[in-house]
C-alpha cells in the first residue's frame, strides 16, 4: 500500500488521549487500509454479531457479511447459535441470504444439503466418487461465543479465550443484566462513512449539543472520566436529566428504572465499546445496541436494537411507550448521519489531516491507539 504502516505512521496516535492526534484521514478513505484492517483487527478479533436473541427459535437464520467475510448464523436443534461459513462444501456456492426460518440448509446449487448443526446429510450423484465421505465435508465452523446477550466470532481461530477478550466486561455491567434483556426492534442500514467513524460518534460527548441541538442534546451533563480496565474494551458513564432514551416531548412515556439499578445508575448511561465493532448504551430502562461491518472505505453496514426487560413487555401500553424509544433513536441516528457523511466527505480530500481530541473524546482517542497498535503487528 501506498501509506506506511510503520510506527512514524502513527506515533502520534499512540499517545495518551490528551497528547494524541487523531487517525491519519487516509485510514478512512483508503482501500488497502481496509484490506488491513479486515485481516488484522476483524478476522482476529472476537468481532460482533449483536444480540444472540435476534434468532430466538431452532433453525432461525441470518446470513451476514462481516468484514468482507460472508458468514451463517443460526440456532440449531438445541438451542445452541452456531456460525459457519456461508459457503456449500461441493463449490463454494453461497447458501443462504437475508434471514428467516429452514429446517435444512440446501445449496440452490447442486442440492447439497445440511442439517443446523452444519453436517451434509444429502449429497446427490456423489455415490461415483472415489472415497467421498460426507462426514469430510460439512460446513466450515467458526468459533462463536455468547456473553451476556452479545454473540461473539472469531474467524481465524486464533484469538485467545473471549473471556480473556473481554476482562472486565461482566463487572461493570452486571447491573444492567445485560443477559436478561429482549430485543425489542431491530434495524439494518447502510451509512456513506467509514466504519470507524460511526462508532466513534457514539463514544463521544463533544458533539451533542452542535448535532443534537432541539432532540437529545440538552440532557446530558459532562461525563466521568472513562474507567480504567482490563479486556478489549473501552467504557464511560454520564448522568443526566430525565430519560435519555426519549425526546422531550415524549418524557412522559418513561419505562419503568430497570430493576436492581441503584444509586447514579438510575440516572445515567453507560456508552461502552467492544473492540471492534460492538457499541451500546446502558441506560436506566433499556439498551441500544449497534453493530457494524466495513463494507468498502467509506460504507458501512449497521446493525441496530432496543432491548428492555423481559418485565417491561409485559405492560400494557407496551407497544405506545416503546415506539417513542424507537423514534428517538431514529431521530438521533439521522442527526449523527448526516454529520458523518459530511466528515467523511471532508477525510477524502488531499487537504484533511490529523487533529487534536477534546476532553469530551477520549474513548476515541483509546480505541485509535488499540487499532493502531494492531495495525501495525505483523502477520
Amino acid at each position: 500500500m501506498a501509506e506506511s504502516l510503520d510506527r512514524q505512521a502513527f506515533e502520534a496516535v499512540l499517545r495518551p488521549p490528551s497528547q494524541a492526534e487523531s487517525l491519519p484521514p487516509w485510514c478512512y478513505t483508503s482501500q488497502d487500509f481496509l484490506e488491513v484492517e479486515r485481516a488484522r483487527v476483524f478476522r482476529s478479533a472476537w468481532a460482533s454479531l449483536g444480540r444472540a436473541d435476534r434468532l430466538a427459535g431452532a433453525g432461525d437464520y441470518a446470513a451476514l457479511d462481516l468484514a468482507g467475510v460472508p458468514l451463517l448464523l443460526l440456532r440449531d436443534k438445541a438451542g445452541a447459535l452456531r456460525a459457519f461459513a456461508n459457503s456449500c462444501r461441493h463449490r463454494g456456492t453461497k447458501l443462504l441470504e437475508g434471514s428467516g426460518h429452514c429446517r435444512t440448509v440446501t445449496c440452490p446449487f447442486h442440492g447439497w444439503v445440511y442439517g443446523l448443526d452444519g453436517a451434509l446429510v444429502h449429497a446427490p450423484a456423489m455415490e461415483r466418487a472415489a472415497g467421498f465421505e460426507p462426514g469430510d465435508y460439512g460446513l466450515v465452523p467458526l468459533r462463536l461465543e455468547e456473553r451476556d446477550g452479545f454473540a461473539f466470532v472469531n474467524l481465524d481461530g486464533a484469538a485467545p479465550a473471549v473471556d480473556a477478550w473481554l476482562g472486565d466486561f461482566a463487572r461493570f455491567h452486571e447491573p444492567w443484566r445485560l443477559g436478561e434483556m429482549a430485543s425489542a426492534r431491530r434495524r439494518e442500514f447502510e451509512v456513506a462513512c467509514n466504519w470507524k467513524l460511526f462508532l466513534e460518534v457514539f463514544n463521544e460527548y463533544y458533539h451533542l449539543k452542535i448535532v443534537h441541538p432541539r432532540s437529545i442534546g440538552g440532557i446530558y451533563h459532562e461525563p466521568d472520566e472513562p474507567e480504567e480496565l482490563d479486556g478489549q474494551f473501552v467504557t464511560q458513564f454520564g448522568s443526566h436529566d430525565d430519560s435519555s432514551g426519549l425526546l422531550e416531548a415524549d418524557r412522559a412515556k418513561a419505562f419503568p428504572t430497570i430493576a436492581g439499578l441503584e444509586g447514579r445508575n438510575r440516572i445515567g448511561t453507560r456508552y461502552s465499546w467492544v473492540f471492534p465493532n460492538l457499541t451500546f448504551a446502558a441506560s436506566s430502562e433499556a439498551i441500544w445496541v449497534y453493530e457494524v461491518s466495513p463494507l468498502a472505505p467509506d460504507r458501512t453496514w449497521v446493525g441496530m436494537t432496543c432491548a428492555f426487560p423481559s418485565a417491561t413487555f409485559e405492560l400494557d401500553d407496551f407497544a405506545e411507550r416503546s415506539a417513542a424509544y424507537f423514534q428517538r433513536l431514529d431521530v438521533a441516528i439521522a442527526e449523527d448521519i448526516a454529520v458523518l457523511e459530511q466528515q467523511q466527505a471532508g477525510l477524502a480530500s488531499p487537504l484533511a489531516r490529523p487533529g487534536r481530541f477534546s476532553h469530551l473524546e477520549p474513548n476515541v482517542a483509546r480505541f485509535e491507539r488499540w487499532l493502531a497498535e494492531r495495525c501495525l503487528v505483523e502477520g
